[in-house]
């Protein structure tokens, strides 16, 4: 099984459209039309998995760039989505917690005024 990106598609754009356009290259196990979860209203992204990866490698070929309710769809491979760090995670910051700053002795410092 191949699970295919879809961006660039109209917030107007159904499951059935898109299941119309991809079922000519193979068998369409499922659609996912993204939504915002706010508002419940689409977020011009789907993916479509396929059953066969030849099938999907077909229609990612053909369908990328095609025009679907006035939008040219983008088409390609899904990737995993990255992993989203905590606020323990260790990203960003000023180094807090890794040693960086315990090297130096803080010291007395001089009055302001």
């Amino acid at each position: 099984m191949k699970s295919l990106f879809v961006g660039n598609l109209s917030f107007q754009t159904t499951e059935g459209a898109l299941r119309e356009l991809f079922e000519p290259f193979g068998q369409v196990t499922r659609i996912h039309i993204a939504t915002d979860r706010d508002t419940g209203r689409s977020r011009g992204i789907a993916f479509v998995d396929m059953a066969n990866d030849e099938d999907a490698a077909r229609a990612m070929a053909a369908l990328n760039g095609k025009e679907l309710d006035g939008r040219a769809l983008k088409v390609n491979e899904a990737r995993p989505r990255p992993e989203r760090g905590g606020p323990r995670s260790g990203g960003g910051g000023r180094g807090h917690g890794s040693g960086e700053y315990r090297d130096f002795p803080m010291g007395k410092r001089e009055p302001r005024w």
